[in-house]
């Protein structure tokens, strides 16, 4: 398998030039601890989290650190902290917050190289990319889920019919005004595994049986599923 296989797809994605107020207001309405900084022509230029926003002078909450000078080198470094927390305390601006050296993974990266990546990185998650863009994002849930979609004999590599399957499931979702509100994009926290012709679908407990209904006849109408099968996770 490989990392298009199981990453979430459709990311949500937020400018560099965006005030960090409206970033703050996107984590919070759509639910996510972060989102991946692309350009005007779509490709990525870094990531910004949670953590970026977490010491604002605007709450309050900015840093206070003392300035040792026991050496000369130990003031380089302290005054380098210094002028990078100011600019997190202070930035109004995506670009000011964001990490710009960003750890990404091209969608055809072998899962067992991403996860030794997120592994010896010690991150949780890595955008996808294709040609510069991202695609996806990988996270060490979507590995996790992915062995649990597999079965107890030895794994096989991905058939093209389960990503093909995949793929026009998405779409087809993707397609629904029903799914494209707000609150349904959790789902893609939650993921979509095909296995063996296998629909995994992972789902909150607090979902109602009509939206899980209907996730179920989207997957049966998809050519070549074989079964469908639910995953309940605590409601957040």
């Amino acid at each position: 398998m490989r990392a298009r296989d199981v990453m979430t797809p459709h990311v949500i994605t937020v400018g560099p030039d965006a005030s960090v107020q409206a970033l703050a207001r996107l984590l919070s309405e759509r639910g996510i601890s972060g989102a991946p900084v692309v350009d005007s022509d779509e490709r990525l230029v870094g990531i910004v989290s949670e953590g970026d926003l977490l010491h604002r002078t605007e709450t309050g909450t900015e840093r206070r650190i003392e300035h040792r000078r026991s050496r000369w080198l130990d003031t380089i470094a302290s005054d380098d902290d210094l002028a990078r927390e100011y600019v997190k305390a202070h930035g109004r601006r995506v670009k000011d917050v964001m990490t710009a050296n960003v750890i990404s993974v091209p969608d055809t990266m072998d899962l067992a190289d991403v996860a030794t990546l997120l592994e010896t990185k010690r991150v949780k998650r890595v955008p996808v990319v294709r040609d510069g863009k991202i695609v996806g994002i990988i996270s060490r849930a979507n590995l996790v889920r992915a062995l649990a979609a597999t079965r107890d004999d030895p794994a096989a590599d991905i058939g093209s019919d389960d990503r093909t399957i995949r793929d026009k499931l998405l779409a087809e979702l993707m397609g629904q005004e029903w799914f494209k509100a707000q609150q349904w994009f959790k789902i893609w926290a939650a993921d979509v595994i095909v296995k063996d012709a296998v629909v995994h679908f992972w789902l909150s407990e607090d979902q109602t049986e009509e939206e899980r209904r209907a996730l179920r006849v989207a997957a049966e109408n998809i050519a070549g599923v074989q079964r469908v099968e639910e995953h309940i996770i605590p409601a957040v």
